[in-house]
């Protein structure tokens, strides 16, 4: 289906300024008409006159008023006749109708509202008819906006590569670039990219662990890399963005970013993973602790060989170094014992 954009229709001032001319001319005529089968009996005039008065609201229905930003898609007995664009106050066919699958569907997004009212509608109630307000009411809620929303699905829980189960949401940013194919190509592109948005990010997720580990190869060349979904958020996040854009492009749509809002383990597993992260925290730190304290003894045994401050034989080195360790590696403060008697 291709876009057909319609560029001669902004004049829907002059159509609205000749149709209050119009009611104007047939109401006086409408008054002389009375007098004229008053004196003549002849009520053509009258006729006439009236007729244009109850039939004169049809155009009105044509009536359409677009924001920035803004479209209309317009069909004329199911024909695709074109899509109107651009701010400004329109005059179309009044048995064209407009069409917008998704005018009633509310997704988590920015800018999913639905507005009533405009010219037709409050000319149709000025001129007493209700059916005109209510269709032109009805027009104005089957727009289309072209402005950049975002959609926010619900968090989904997702098995990462390795089959732990983690918790993860984003936000889309998205527009339409292309009326008729997302009017026409699908069922409803509000639902159609939601659902898109949800499969794309559970294609891309089972790829990545939730944290680098070893001999896990994200990217599909064969080769093992420290590719995550906590650490490689930017990466994920355009994976994402692809893979969606793959999806709606038969749609008309346009992904303009896709960001990771919510990452975490399940419920399930989330205690156990905490403390498996504490457990490897606390073997970093002892590691740390072990290798600053080894250090320290070296330095300390060759500083005083150096000086020749004191000679130890072996064993007085051995029962040295193990009071240090146990000085310098203690989660405690010690409490050394002094010995003030000689040295052996």
């Amino acid at each position: 289906m291709e876009e057909k954009i319609l560029t001669s229709k902004k004049n829907g001032m002059l159509v609205l300024l000749s149709i209050l001319l119009l009611y104007v001319l047939a109401i006086t005529g409408a008054i002389l008409g009375g007098i004229l089968v008053e004196r003549t009996g002849n009520p053509a005039l009258l006729i006439v006159c009236l007729i244009v008065i109850f039939l004169a609201w049809i155009p009105l229905c044509g009536l359409t008023v677009l924001k920035p930003q803004e479209a209309v898609v317009v069909t004329l007995f199911g024909r695709y006749v074109g899509t109107l664009k651009g701010d400004g106050f329109y005059f179309i066919n009044p048995f064209c109708s407009t069409f917008n699958p998704a005018a009633k569907t509310k997704l988590n997004q920015s800018g999913d509202v639905q507005t009533t009212g405009g010219i037709a509608a409050l000319a149709g109630a000025a001129l007493g008819n209700a059916s005109s307000a209510a269709t032109s009411a009805e027009a104005m809620s089957k727009k289309i906006s072209l402005k950049i929303m975002t959609l926010n699905n619900s968090r989904q829980k997702i098995n990462d590569c390795l089959g732990n189960p983690v918790e993860i949401g984003i936000a889309v940013t998205w527009k339409i670039v292309d009326t008729a194919k997302a009017v026409f190509n699908v069922d409803n592109y509000k639902e159609f990219l939601s659902l898109q948005c949800d499969s794309a990010l559970r294609n891309i997720v089972r790829l990545y662990p939730y944290d680098v580990s070893p001999n896990v190869d994200t990217t599909g060349d064969g080769v093992a890399d420290e590719g995550s979904l906590r650490g490689s958020s930017e990466v994920v996040a355009a994976r994402i963005r692809d893979e969606i854009q793959a999806r709606v492009e038969v749609a008309g749509i346009e992904i303009v970013e896709a960001r990771i809002t919510y990452l975490a383990y399940a419920t399930e597993i989330a205690a156990v993973m905490l403390q498996r992260q504490q457990a490897s925290a606390i073997i970093d730190a002892r590691k740390m602790i072990v290798d600053g304290a080894v250090g320290m003894v070296e330095m300390a045994l060759e500083r005083l060989n150096e000086n020749d401050i004191v000679k130890l034989d072996e064993e007085r080195k051995a029962a040295m170094v193990s009071n240090l360790l146990v000085v310098l590696c203690g989660n405690h403060d010690a409490q050394p014992v002094v010995n003030s008697g000689s040295l052996y």
